[in-house]
C-alpha cells in the first residue's frame, strides 16, 4: 500500500494526534518514528521500517559519515503506537524536533507518512517543493 494525501489534524494538550484511517489502515497498531531530514517527523510501518533499517545498519562503521548517518537514524527514532480512538503519543524530543505545537498536517510520502508542522509544510509544499518538482521529476527518470 502507498501512503498518499495530506489531513489537517491538531494535537492536544497531552500530545496525542489522531491519525487518519486511512494511515491506520496500512500502519496497523504499531510503526516506527524517526526525526525526519527536514523538520519532520517520519512514520514507518514495521516492514518498512525493518527494510530500511536493514539497508542503513549494513553500512560500513570504519566511514565516519556512515557511522553518523547510523548514529543520527537509530538514536532519533522509536516505536510508536495507536490507540483504540486512533491516536498516537507524540513525545517531547520528537514534538521538538519537528517544531510541532497544535496545528499539523499528516502527508503521505509513498511508503512512509510525514507529519509536519501547519505553517512550516504549508511553507515547504508552495514554495520549495512546488518550484522543484518538474525538476526532479525530470531527473528522477532520466
Amino acid at each position: 500500500m502507498i501512503f498518499t494525501s495530506e489531513y489537517q489534524y491538531s494535537i492536544d494538550e497531552k500530545g496525542r494526534l489522531i491519525v487518519p484511517k486511512s494511515f491506520r489502515d496500512i500502519l496497523g497498531n504499531r510503526y516506527m518514528m524517526s526525526k525526519g531530514l527536514e523538520a519532520c517527523l517520519s512514520v514507518y510501518p514495521l516492514d518498512v521500517w525493518a527494510k530500511l533499517a536493514e539497508k542503513i545498519n549494513s553500512l560500513n562503521d570504519f566511514n565516519p559519515q556512515n557511522r553518523a548517518l547510523k548514529l543520527r537514524f537509530f538514536s532519533g527514532s522509536g516505536e510508536g503506537e495507536i490507540d483504540r480512538q486512533g491516536r498516537t503519543l507524540i513525545n517531547h524530543e520528537f514534538r521538538n524536533h519537528a517544531h510541532l505545537t497544535k496545528d499539523v498536517y499528516i502527508v503521505g510520502s509513498g511508503d512512509h507518512v510525514q507529519i509536519w508542522d501547519k505553517k512550516l509544510w504549508e511553507e515547504y509544499r508552495d514554495g520549495p517543493l512546488e518550484n522543484e518538482y518538474t525538476s526532479n521529476a525530470e531527473a528522477a527518470f532520466q
